[in-house]
């Protein structure tokens, strides 16, 4: 811990302290987390958005930052430095989270498809279902419904090529949507929402009982 027989750091700029710093009076770099803590904090939150995982983020970028003070070159402010390591740092942590995320998203996807023939029939169902409610819309809205949330085709695209204004690509995909809700209604019961069929009903019930069984 810094102590004012050690220095009295309030009189002495960032970029002194760090030639200090460099020069051996390692201690002092104390004195620089503490300042730009809070700094540091809010702006890897602002990309991270986890309190953890910001702490993490924090500790590498000072990490890095001490590891790389002698090659500061004073061309910036000493802030300014250590805030672009901390955003390069936690701009990187993210890519690696959203890397990680897809992978896992991926395996999962895998998992359902390749053992789970129960869920590829539902999707199978699903998709003609769907392919039917579409069928059933009249040509002029399902042609701008396709063209921008199947084909993902933008705005300026769909009203180029039908020769429509903004306001009435708009008005024709709300109509579309709004259609489609009603055509999709007629499939779906409320009581068959979220229905607790006998086999799901068996899978708990087995894995209760023999978990009962165990205890006794």
């Amino acid at each position: 811990m810094i102590t004012k027989k050690q220095i009295d750091n309030n009189t002495l700029s960032d970029e002194e302290i760090v030639k200090r710093i460099v020069n051996g009076e390692s201690y002092l770099y104390e004195h620089l987390m503490r300042k730009f803590n809070l700094r540091l904090f809010r702006i890897s939150m602002s990309i991270i958005n986890d309190e953890m995982e910001a702490d993490d983020v924090m500790q590498t970028a000072y990490i890095n930052a001490y590891m790389q003070l002698s090659n500061f070159q004073h061309k910036s402010s000493f802030s300014t430095w250590l805030t672009r390591i901390l955003i390069n740092e936690s701009l990187l942590h993210k890519k690696r989270k959203l890397k990680q995320t897809q992978l896992l998203a991926a395996q999962t996807d895998n998992e359902y498809s390749n053992d789970n023939p129960l869920r590829r029939l539902m999707n199978k169902e699903l998709k003609v279902i769907l392919e039917k409610a579409v069928s059933t819309l009249p040509e002029k809205y399902r042609l701008v419904f396709v063209m921008r949330e199947i084909e993902e085709m933008s705005v300026n695209e769909t009203m180029e090529i039908l020769n429509l204004g903004e306001s009435n690509v708009k008005v024709r995909l709300n109509r579309a949507k709004e259609m489609l809700r009603s055509e999709l209604s007629i499939y779906y019961k409320t009581n068959e929402v979220f229905e607790f069929n006998l086999i799901r009903c068996d899978r708990v019930v087995n894995f209760v009982m023999n978990k009962i069984n165990k205890e006794s």
